[in-house]
Parts: structure tokens; C-alpha cells; sequence
């Protein structure tokens, strides 16, 4: 596929089509006269035909094993505008999945036409869905501050509390002859897939509502993607394009379940003509008070027994204006759940938000009065700390949000740390605020058996330290001039060793029952070191096998290890060093490379977010018997390290519960 001359592209696009890091195209622009001349842009953002660029690294030999989908969003990118370049991009699907389909669009330019047909093309040739999926990717990369949108984890845990949540056949809930999922506010469409992906049941009916046009659109792409996939399933989606509260597509529609992510602080959600609505059973949301608006909607789409689960910010749970309805939802038995969430969960990432769980009331003879409480859960604590934009530990957050939700409606069962039920008598107070952390402050006080058993622990971590300690204080060194070292880049060239770098993948969700492979991110290294996400088996672009040398090129987490265990993907900023075994030992490789003067002279400096360039990084020339003792010195120190951090957060752990026994009283003098 060859590109318009009129496209123009970035260093950093330049490096994705290429498959390297930035630093490479600016290496390839000072080294090669031949490499194309800037067309636009700055000195410090230059812009380079697409055109151009794509001929210079065929005639390179750098495109490698890069399809044409990294040429080809460029293209989109350069229509200019967020509404058509998504417009293009679900049009593309359609022809994707259906040839002859004609534009529904027609406000669509000529150019927007072509590029359409030219991404049609490529889809069938590439992958119809994989090529969709990427170019949805990269639209919402780009116009990432102008939307919103749900995080695969996140979408699939809503669908898995729905539907434990909503009542069982036989209990006046819905049947088995099917399901229909309604999200009012769906964006992109992320709630619905994976619905379709957490629900394995037949007669499956999505229905989505979204008032921008070209998410709304994208939205319809991707189900009908989902619905083609598996037509043994018998899925049917609707897609409408509309303001769900002020011109209701579904109105008198009953779903089974629903789930919203909806927008926040919309003053100008039609308070003044949608006074007197008969949605408005739990009273008229004020006008500061939107999200207790959609609350309502969906409870007026649910059938009886049914459940909504709704992301809402934190302070709708105890915003003044609200207590009313807030009262209203608890005395009817309507709101059943509030979960806060980590920050990290959803946009905006700074801010804990939190999930409303709704179910309506059953109908018929058995049905059961209201519950006289409430569940309250704070799951605030799986936060992974450290990065700019923290993500939870998503797997223990799913285990202990459904753990909870496994206690709904039975207040003598056991509950994890975290999660109370709180009688309605007390919530029903002049504030009726549902904030977990206000509920859920642990009061539990270690057993004396409890903390000889972690005196004992700590007292192991520290008999390990002094044995390292012994062996590492006894190392001497030689005086003398300093030994001569090699660049990773050096090692690279001489066939010592290979380097792959790791990439963002377009989706850290795996599909449900399919091959998985875990994802390992900078943020995870952060956090406790495992990998926090899955992708599909075979969509990495770099993997880290046992005994390859991983290494983390940002300041802020640099470090060097050997992979132990299954192979894990890897995500930007990581890379994956496989040694010659006849050249290289890799432990002895891993200790040179984790030196912190090391890292300080490969890196640079502007800020801990600085990267490091791996090829700079230096390695002691050694024959390999010599690097046998240094790598079993460093495998040694690495170990001590390890248990220096175990006995800090040890000692830490019980300074704060003796802390807390202490100012409790009662000490035996």
C-alpha cells in the first residue's frame, strides 16, 4: 500500500511503523543523507512525508516483519478531525465484514472515501477484526482527553457482578431463554463486548446508546464484529445515535442488565424539560446532581430483578443535594452495593471512583421485602503505587469485589476485610452517605498467637541477612587499573546476544477461553513485580523466556533480572536480552547491567520518567570461566537485596500493629 505524499508523519510514528524506539529514527536521520527531508513541523517535532519515509525504509530494509496497518493509520490521522477520521474507521469495518456495504456516512470527504475502500482492502488481506481493532486503538490514543472510556478489566468485572447480582430464574428474575444488556452512555462500546465475552449463554441481545456520532458508530462496528464472530449465539445488537436521557431510543425497553459508565458533572443533562419524567420514581435529580439521573434511567430499564451496575465519582455517594434520593434508593431495596475503586481504574486515573450496584425489584407472590442493608466495599487498598497513571492489581481486585458480592443479601455470611454490611437505620441518617471508607475502617487487632508468628518471620528474614551479609562483607578487590567494558550495543554486533523491545499492545484484555500469555508493565515493577495483564497468546511483540536477561529502560524503575518460569510478554519501555550461552553467562550480564552507575550514564536526567538506552548500557569484558564467580556474587547480592526489602516491610508491618495496640491501652506493666 503506498501512502498519498501529503500525509505527513512524526519521529515517533516513524518508529512505530519501523517497529524500533525513537532514538533509532533520529540514529537513522544522522547517519543516512538519504533519509527524507523534513516537510513541516519544528526542529524539535519535524514532520516527514509518509510517502517518502515508507520508500526510504523499504530501500533500508527497516520495515522487517511491520504490516500494513501501521502505514496505513497515518492516513486517518491526517483527515484532521476526531468525528471523521472515526466515521472512516467504522465505515472501513463494514466493508471489512460486508464488500459490497454502501457508505452510510455521506458526509464523509473524497479523501475519507478513499481511505475507506484502501482500509477495506487491507482488512480482508491482514484481518478483518485485528485490523479494526488496531485502527480503534489508535483513534482512541490519539483523542485520549477528549473521551472516556472503560478499561477491558474494569468492563468485565461490571458484566461478572451483574451477573451474579441479578436474581435467578424461579426467584421472579429473569428466565434462561436468554439475556439483553443495555448500556445508555456506551462510547466505544467496551461495557457490551464484554458482555458478549463474560456471557456464554445463547439469545444474547445488546442494545447501546451514545450521542456522539463516531464513537456511536465505532461502537456499531465493533458488536457487529462480536455478532459475526459467533453466529451460533445468535447475538443481536442495536446501536442507536442519541441523548439517552432527553430522547430515550429504548424507551419501554426492559433489559436484564445494565451497565454505564456515563458522563460526569453534565450540568446540561435537561433538568428544565425532563421536570415532570416518570423516570424520576425515587425523586427529581437536582441540577448539580446528574449521575442520580442515569441511577434512575437504569432502574427504569430493568426488569424485575434485574441488575445495573454503574460508574459514578466518589462524591455522588455524599454530595448534600443528593441525600434524598440516595435515602429514597436504600429504603426500596434499589441500591444494593457501593464498591469504591482504586485510582488507576477508570479516567479521570487520579480519582477512587466508584461502582453503584442496582437491582429492581421482583415480582410476584414470593417476592421478599426489601433488604434492611446495605453492602458497602472498599477495594481502594489493590492499588498499584508508583507510576504516573497507577493501575490496580486487577486480578486480586476482581477476586475480592466477587467475594463480597457472593454476601449480597445474606448478612450472616463472613465477609473479607473490607466489605461490611451496614444497616439501613444507620445509613438513614441526616447525611445518608454511602462512601465505604467511612464503614469499612479496619477495627481488628492482631492475636498475641498473630504477632509471635510474625516476630518469629522477621527474626528468619534477619538470620538470612546476616549470612549474606558474612559472605558479601568478605569480598575483596583488586587495586589496580579498572577493567575494559563493552556496550550492550557492542555485544549486539558481535552475535553475543539479541534485543527485543517490548510495545504497547492494542488490548490487555484476552479473550474469554482463549490462550493467554501474562503481560508484565513498568507499573507492575512498581508495584510488586508481577504481571498485572493478559494478551492473547501470539500478539506480543516481545516475550522474555527462561534465562533471558530483562531489563527495565525507565529511570524510575531501572533494573536488570534473569526471567524465571512461563514465558510473559512485555510492554513498553521493557526489553528481553537472549545470550549466547557460549559467549555470555546471563546472571553475570544481569548484575553488570543493574548497576546504578550504570544506569545513570545510559539514562538521561530530565525527570524520573527519563528513559535508558539499553545499547549504552556497559558489561565487563571478561572470558566466560571469569564470569562464573562474579555471577554467582551477584545472583548473592541479588538475594540480599530481596530480603533487605522483606524485612523492611516485615518491620514496618509490625511497628504499626504495635502501634495501634499500644494506643489502645492495655500493656501488662
Amino acid at each position: 500500500m503506498s501512502a498519498p505524499d501529503a500525509v505527513p508523519v512524526s519521529l515517533a510514528e516513524i518508529a512505530r511503523i519501523a517497529g524500533v524506539g525513537r532514538a533509532a529514527v533520529s540514529n537513522w536521520r544522522r547517519r543516512h543523507d538519504s533519509f527524507p527531508t523534513r516537510i513541516g513541523g519544528t526542529d524539535v517535532s519535524p514532520q516527514f512525508s509518509l510517502a517518502e519515509v515508507e520508500q526510504w525504509l523499504r530501500d533500508n530494509g527497516k520495515l522487517k516483519d511491520i504490516g500494513g496497518r501501521e502505514l496505513l493509520w497515518p492516513r486517518f490521522e491526517a483527515l484532521g478531525s476526531r468525528h471523521e477520521s472515526g466515521l472512516a474507521v467504522a465505515e472501513a469495518a463494514r466493508r471489512m465484514r460486508s464488500p459490497q456495504a454502501r457508505i452510510t456516512h455521506p458526509e464523509l470527504s473524497k479523501q475519507a472515501r478513499e481511505l475507506v475502500a484502501a482500509a477495506a482492502e487491507l482488512g480482508r488481506a491482514e484481518g478483518p477484526r485485528q485490523t479494526f481493532e488496531f485502527l480503534l486503538q489508535r483513534w482512541l490514543e490519539t483523542h485520549v482527553r477528549q473521551l472516556s472510556t472503560t478499561p477491558p478489566q474494569l468492563a468485565a468485572l461490571m458484566v461478572r457482578i451483574a451477573l451474579a447480582v441479578r436474581r435467578a430464574p424461579g426467584d421472579g428474575g429473569p428466565g434462561e431463554e436468554g439475556l439483553t444488556v443495555l448500556d445508555p452512555a456506551c462510547g466505544t462500546g467496551h461495557l457490551a463486548a464484554a458482555a458478549a465475552r463474560e456471557y456464554d449463554g445463547p439469545g444474547l441481545e445488546l442494545l447501546a446508546c451514545e450521542l456522539d456520532a463516531a464513537p456511536a458508530a465505532l461502537a456499531s462496528a465493533r458488536l457487529g464484529f462480536v455478532a459475526q464472530e459467533r453466529p451460533e449465539r445468535g447475538i443481536r445488537t442495536r446501536v442507536a445515535t442519541a441523548d439517552a436521557l432527553r430522547a430515550d431510543p429504548f424507551a419501554g425497553t426492559k433489559a436484564d442488565i445494565a451497565l454505564c459508565n456515563p458522563p460526569f458533572n453534565e450540568r446540561d443533562w435537561g433538568y428544565e424539560e425532563l421536570a415532570t419524567d416518570q423516570r424520576w420514581t425515587h425523586g427529581l435529580p437536582p441540577r448539580t446532581e446528574p449521575e442520580l439521573a442515569w441511577v434512575q434511567h437504569l432502574l427504569s430499564h430493568l426488569k424485575p430483578g434485574g441488575a445495573a451496575v454503574v460508574v459514578l465519582p466518589p462524591a455522588v455517594a455524599s454530595r448534600k443535594a443528593g441525600r434524598r434520593i440516595r435515602g429514597s434508593l436504600l429504603r426500596t431495596g434499589a441500591l444494593r452495593a457501593v464498591v469504591s475503586l482504586p485510582p488507576g481504574s477508570a479516567q479521570p486515573h487520579s480519582v477512587s471512583l466508584q461502582l453503584w450496584i442496582l437491582r429492581a425489584a421482583a415480582d410476584g407472590p414470593a417476592t421478599a421485602p426489601p433488604s434492611q442493608d446495605a453492602l458497602l466495599v472498599d477495594a481502594t487498598r489493590f492499588a498499584r503505587p508508583g507510576s504516573r497513571e497507577p493501575s490496580p492489581d486487577w486480578a486480586a481486585l476482581g477476586s475480592f469485589v466477587l467475594t463480597a458480592m457472593a454476601a449480597l443479601g445474606h448478612p450472616d455470611r463472613d465477609l473479607p476485610e473490607g466489605a461490611v454490611h451496614v444497616p439501613l437505620l444507620d445509613l438513614l441518617d441526616d447525611e445518608v452517605d454511602v462512601t465505604p471508607g467511612r464503614w469499612t475502617a479496619s477495627t481488628t487487632e492482631p492475636s498475641r498467637k498473630e504477632l509471635a508468628a510474625r516476630w518469629d518471620a522477621l527474626g528468619s528474614l534477619l538470620t538470612g541477612l546476616a549470612d549474606h551479609a558474612r559472605h558479601l562483607s568478605a569480598l575483596d578487590f583488586e587495586a589496580g587499573a579498572p577493567q575494559t567494558t563493552a556496550t550492550v550495543g557492542d555485544l549486539i554486533k558481535a552475535g553475543a546476544l539479541t534485543l527485543r523491545a517490548g510495545q504497547q499492545p492494542a488490548e490487555t484484555a484476552a479473550p474469554a477461553g482463549g490462550a493467554a500469555m501474562p503481560l508484565l508493565t513498568v507499573a507492575d515493577l512498581l508495584h510488586d513485580g508481577a504481571p498485572g495483564g493478559l494478551l492473547p497468546a501470539g500478539s506480543a511483540q516481545a516475550v522474555a523466556e527462561e534465562g533471558d536477561v530483562v531489563v527495565a529502560g525507565v529511570i524510575r524503575a531501572f533494573k536488570a533480572w534473569v526471567h524465571e518460569g512461563p514465558p510473559v510478554a512485555l510492554g513498553p519501555q521493557l526489553y528481553a536480552l537472549r545470550v549466547d550461552p557460549e559467549k555470555l553467562d546471563a546472571h553475570f550480564l544481569a548484575g553488570c547491567l543493574r548497576a546504578p552507575a550504570n544506569g545513570r550514564q545510559a539514562g538521561t536526567h530530565a525527570s524520573s520518567s527519563s528513559r535508558v538506552d539499553i545499547r549504552r548500557l556497559q558489561v565487563l569484558r571478561l572470558p566466560l570461566e571469569r564470569q562464573t564467580a562474579y555471577a554467582e556474587t551477584f545472583r548473592r547480592l541479588s538475594a540480599f537485596e530481596a530480603l533487605v526489602a522483606r524485612a523492611g516491610s516485615a518491620g514496618k508491618g509490625l511497628v504499626g500493629d504495635l502501634s495501634d495496640r499500644l494506643a489502645a491501652g492495655g500493656l501488662a506493666v
